[in-house]
C-alpha cells in the first residue's frame, strides 16, 4: 500500500508514518524541512513541501510522478489565535491557506494518481463545527477548519463515482507542538484512533465528520 502524508515531520504526522511504516505500507512523508526522527524513520521523505506555496505543490506532485496512491492523508495544518478586537487578518489568511485551500489543491492535483478504492483523510478539528462552538474566538483557525470540512463534503461527492472515499476526521486533543504540548491523548494514541476510522472508511459512510473516538460530530 502507498501512503502520502502531508505535514509529516512531527506530531500526528509522524505518528502516522511510523504507524503505517510498521504495517508495511510504503510511505511517502512530506514536508517543508524533515525532523532527524523522520530521516531515520525508514518513510520515502518528501521535502521542499511546503502546501501553501504554488513551488511546494509541485514539488510534491513531481516528487511523486508515477506513483499510484491507495491513501492521502492531508494533515498538514497551522494553528494562530485571533479574537474580536485583536483581529489579525494577515494570520486569518494564512490559516484559510494551510487549512483549508492546500488539502483542496494537493487533492486534486494527485486525484489522478488515487488507485480504485483509494482512500482521502482530512484532519480537521471540531473547532471547525459551527453547531459546536459554544466558546467564540480563533476565528481563523475556526473559519478555515469549516472551509475544509465543506470541502471535504464535495471532495466526498465528486471522488465517489471513481470508487474514492473521503474521511474528515477530527484527532481529538493531542499533546502536540502546535497546542504547546497540552492534550487529552499524545499523537501516538491519535493516530491510532484515526487508522480505525480510515480503516472503517467505506463509500457508504464516505463524507462523514469523525471524531477519532468513532463520535459522528455535527457540523
Amino acid at each position: 500500500m502507498n501512503v502520502v502524508i502531508t505535514g509529516a515531520n512531527r506530531g500526528i504526522g509522524l505518528s502516522f508514518v511510523k504507524h503505517y511504516l510498521a504495517q508495511g505500507a510504503t510511505v511517502y512523508a512530506a514536508c517543508r524541512t524533515p525532523s532527524a526522527e523522520l530521516q531515520h524513520s525508514g518513510a520515502e521523505v518528501l521535502d521542499g513541501v511546503d502546501v501553501g506555496t504554488d513551488q511546494g505543490l509541485k514539488v510534491l506532485v513531481d516528487s511523486l510522478s508515477g506513483v499510484s496512491i491507495d491513501l492521502l492523508i492531508n494533515n498538514a495544518g497551522i494553528l494562530r489565535n485571533e479574537s474580536l478586537g485583536d483581529l489579525n487578518v494577515a494570520t486569518i489568511r494564512d490559516q484559510f491557506e494551510i487549512n483549508a485551500l492546500a488539502p483542496l489543491r494537493v487533492t486534486d492535483a494527485l486525484a489522478g494518481q488515487l488507485s480504485s478504492g483509494a482512500k482521502v483523510a482530512l484532519i480537521t478539528s471540531r473547532m471547525g463545527s459551527i453547531t459546536d462552538n459554544t466558546s467564540g474566538g480563533r476565528y481563523g483557525y475556526r473559519m478555515s477548519k469549516a472551509a475544509l470540512n465543506a470541502a471535504g463534503m464535495s471532495l466526498a461527492q465528486d471522488l465517489k463515482s471513481r470508487g474514492v472515499a473521503v474521511a474528515i476526521l477530527h484527532p481529538g486533543l493531542v499533546g502536540t507542538e502546535m497546542i504547546g504540548g497540552v492534550g487529552d491523548i499524545t499523537p501516538d494514541q491519535a493516530a491510532e484512533r484515526l487508522m480505525e476510522r480510515i480503516n472503517g472508511l467505506t463509500l457508504d459512510n464516505t463524507g462523514t465528520f469523525w471524531h477519532s473516538s468513532g463520535e459522528v460530530l455535527p457540523w
